[in-house]
């Protein structure tokens, strides 16, 4: 049955777990349960990308994961859960868009015809606004997200998720729990790796499986000689990787070009495709296109 078309009612799952209520929840909670899985069964895989340190350049590889998938002609969903901290729009381009809804529910924002995107950041009046909540109100907007936007049928689903191991990406794991892992972005020096070590312990201990890491900013390839300058060293992110037995996915030069795609918002990837850090950066995702990939430290 095509995903478009199943419905709890119509589905043939006989493991699906939204047909019958959990004995600890109330009917209101099983129907909002009900109603986010049915958005979720459309979509056909879920990546969250996480990151245990802010600075490390998770958006953008977020960003840029999306464009990616996109330009191997997959649909995709681009949710930044980032409350406090929303650059997704920034980072496309769509700052000042503004969301707009159907009366049952709320239509992302069109980038292109196969990239859709959400964000806290089209319900600001103005980006110097602040959003001051507590973990309740965040877990409610992260529902809403997830519940009443019409994401539609879709390859993947890239979740950008603040740094950290807090309330948005317990929230988003808890209510995608059939989520197909998280990617772990980090950046070589030690004070970056250490708060991803916990990144990794924190998926492992609520189930989440770790696709692999990302090591960004690993060297600075000079733009006039092509030589490789180690600004903040580098094979830190691969030696955490085997170290803590999950996959390396690859590392990403830093670019100059990368700043300037960014503030001009234009996804990297797109702008600058025969870069050197453009080939690094589909070669670190390579095993993520392919969904194949398992937890295991690189040979």
């Amino acid at each position: 049955m095509a995903e478009q078309d199943r419905t709890c009612e119509t589905c043939d799952s006989a493991t699906c777990l939204l047909k019958t209520r959990k004995t600890s929840e109330t009917q209101e909670d099983f129907l909002e349960r009900q109603a986010v899985g049915r958005r979720m069964c459309q979509i056909k895989h879920k990546i969250l990308v996480l990151s245990g340190k802010g600075g490390v350049g998770k958006s953008t590889v977020a960003v840029n994961l999306a464009v990616s998938l996109v330009l191997a002609n997959k649909r995709v969903g681009l949710l930044d859960i980032d409350v406090h901290g929303p650059s997704v729009p920034r980072l496309l381009g769509l700052d000042g868009r503004a969301v707009e809804g159907t009366g049952t529910a709320i239509l992302p924002v069109q980038y292109t015809e196969n990239l859709k995107v959400m964000s806290i950041g089209f319900l600001l009046q103005r980006r110097e606004d602040a959003v001051i909540w507590r973990g309740p109100m965040k877990f409610a907007i992260i529902k809403q997200f997830l519940k009443d936007v019409e994401w539609g049928a879709l390859d993947y689903l890239i979740v950008d998720s603040p740094p950290g191991t807090g309330d948005e990406p317990l929230s988003i794991a808890q209510l995608i729990p059939e989520a197909d892992g998280a990617i772990v972005v980090t950046t070589p020096q030690e004070i970056a790796v250490a708060d991803v070590r916990r990144c990794i312990t924190f998926c492992r201990q609520i189930n989440l499986r770790v696709i692999g890491v990302i090591e960004n900013m690993s060297g600075l390839v000079c733009p006039h000689c092509g030589k490789t300058v180690e600004v903040f060293k580098s094979g830190g992110g691969k030696h955490m990787a085997r170290e803590m037995g999950v996959l390396f996915l690859g590392s990403i030069p830093i670019d100059p070009q990368i700043v300037d795609a960014s503030d001009a918002g234009t996804p990297y990837v797109e702008k600058f495709a025969g870069t050197e850090s453009a080939r690094a950066f589909q070669q670190a995702i390579a095993p993520i296109l392919a969904l194949g990939v398992k937890e295991k430290p690189p040979a």
